[in-house]
């Protein structure tokens, strides 16, 4: 019985996970024009991944993804963690998003340092 309630609660945490991303899902393009992102479900997480990458000298490249676990703090507002695999770096983020608008904030060392990105969504 123990067994099958934990087995409910990590169902319903993820459940909860994947449905409240669901306001983000979708295709993106990013302010500064150099870049397309697709954000979607991937196993629990919720990945951010690179569709289409102008200017390649930054070391961004098509297929680069960040792996995020996200919990909704309201209407568009969700917090929590991203982890991008090929640079092996951790990072709190907030995601803000209203109708095709979206911003994100990504942080390091306790949220020292930030940076906010401007996002549309793609028609």
């Amino acid at each position: 019985m123990r067994l099958a309630k934990t087995c409910l609660a990590s169902v319903l945490m993820l459940a909860a996970t994947v449905a409240g991303a669901r306001a983000i899902d979708g295709v993106w393009l990013r302010g500064d024009g150099n870049a397309r992102v697709r954000i979607a479900p991937c196993g629990d997480k919720v990945c951010a991944t690179n569709l289409w990458i102008g200017d390649t000298s930054s070391g961004e490249e098509v297929g680069d993804r960040l792996v995020m676990t996200l919990a909704r703090q309201g209407e568009g507002k969700f917090e929590g963690t991203a982890f991008d695999p090929k640079r092996g770096r951790s990072y709190t983020i907030i995601i803000n998003s209203t109708g095709d608008q979206m911003s994100t904030r990504g942080c390091i060392l306790g949220r020292l340092l930030c940076r906010n990105v401007s996002w549309t969504a793609a028609r």
